[in-house]
């Protein structure tokens, strides 16, 4: 007991305490009970029916096991290094036009490669993705989970090229260009949205964000709760509807015809992917949104994006041949044909990794000179 202090009123003060504690926490019966359970503030994000997520990885869906040689038992594909050697070095004495310059000319125009050259795609009956197209075929694979019917033609033609795998050069470096640039900023935003673990109806609107994603303390994880601006004068090419439906924490949305997403390989230069009969499945918390991405990629943009955003040097960083990649792809494409009967579209899986985020939309021109005056 502290000395010079009277008995008597140091009890009244800790009765008047204890009294409070019981009227400020109803039932319960003490301050250290009130401490143990402390009141869990109401979350807001779904005030006004509305929840932003942005991307933060992406990479293409690629089934991998413990070991290469399960999917690759022929090993990994040749890159342009290895593939300008078997063609060129063969003790021919050839002109820079009929050496580097043609093969700079392929990379540029794959649909005019002739090259006779071995290409392993991978002999997995297992992938990622989802059913297309709704049937069971020959050439589909069966998910992880079991599911029948996957439509992922891309895997087949880049799971036995070592820059897409986990660790490789382009799974790593994409990524890392996604983060640091926001013109490759992808936005989904959910509205009517009642409940994150079942709706029947939900809307789900896309965009490109112009801020940096927040980060967390380790610099390898982004937060949830940041904020994004969305890019209404430059970005219209990606903002998209779909409708869809949340069931048991999983968001499905219905086939979109036509759809563009910003794709960047490099620093500064953006290029893009469009898919067609495209649809999201993501499994949601009020912090993240978690899945894929599925549709028939055009394989003419990719070829396009590939070429804009890498060289014949980079590209031989992770031994990626654009000539004989684009030949694979156009071997088993497997939907939308031109007017020849060749198919123009490969089936695809983009896995995405996405937070929630607090949107700023664009003010309408009028209301932003109402507001400078």
């Amino acid at each position: 007991m502290t000395a010079g202090r009277d008995p008597s009123a140091v009890l009244r003060k800790q009765k008047r305490y204890s009294i409070g504690c019981m009227v400020a926490t109803g039932m319960l019966l003490s301050c250290g009970l009130a401490a143990a359970a402390p009141l869990k503030e109401r979350s807001l994000l779904l005030a006004d029916g509305t929840i932003a997520y942005v991307l933060t990885h992406r990479y293409w869906s690629l089934y991998e096991t413990d070991s290469p040689k399960t999917e690759c038992p022929r090993g990994f594909n040749d890159g342009p290094r290895e593939e300008f050697k078997k063609l060129y070095e063969d003790g021919r004495q050839r002109s820079v036009t009929d050496a580097q310059l043609q093969w700079e000319g392929v990379q540029w125009h794959p649909q005019t490669h002739a090259f006779n050259l071995p290409f392993h795609q991978t002999l997995s009956k297992v992938s990622h993705g989802m059913n297309l197209d709704g049937k069971v075929g020959a050439q589909d694979f069966t998910s992880p989970d079991g599911e029948p019917g996957i439509d992922n033609q891309f895997y087949r033609v880049i799971g036995c090229i070592d820059s897409y795998r986990k660790g490789g050069s382009l799974y790593t470096f994409e990524n890392n260009f996604l983060q640091a640039y926001p013109d490759i900023r992808m936005i989904i935003e959910l509205s009517g949205v009642d409940s994150l673990v079942n709706d029947d109806e939900v809307t789900v609107t896309t965009y490109r964000g112009t801020d940096k994603l927040l980060g967390g303390a380790t610099g390898r994880d982004y937060l949830p709760g940041g904020t994004q601006r969305i890019d209404g004068r430059w970005s219209k090419d990606y903002v998209f509807r779909m409708q869809g439906r949340i069931v048991d924490g999983v968001l499905i949305t219905e086939p979109l015809d036509q759809f563009t997403m910003p794709w960047g390989l490099t620093a500064g230069v953006v290029g893009r992917q469009h898919l067609r009969n495209a649809r999201l499945k993501l499994q949601l918390t009020e912090g993240a949104a978690n899945g894929l991405l599925g549709g028939y990629m055009d394989i003419d943009t990719w070829a396009r994006t590939f070429s804009r955003n890498l060289s014949t040097h980079h590209a031989s960083y992770g031994r990626v041949s654009a000539p004989s990649v684009v030949a694979a792809m156009r071997r088993m494409a497997d939907a939308y044909p031109d007017e020849s009967g060749q198919n123009t579209a490969i089936s695809a899986a983009v896995s995405l990794q996405m937070v929630q985020v607090y949107l700023v939309h664009p003010q309408p021109t009028n209301a932003s000179l109402a507001a400078q005056r």
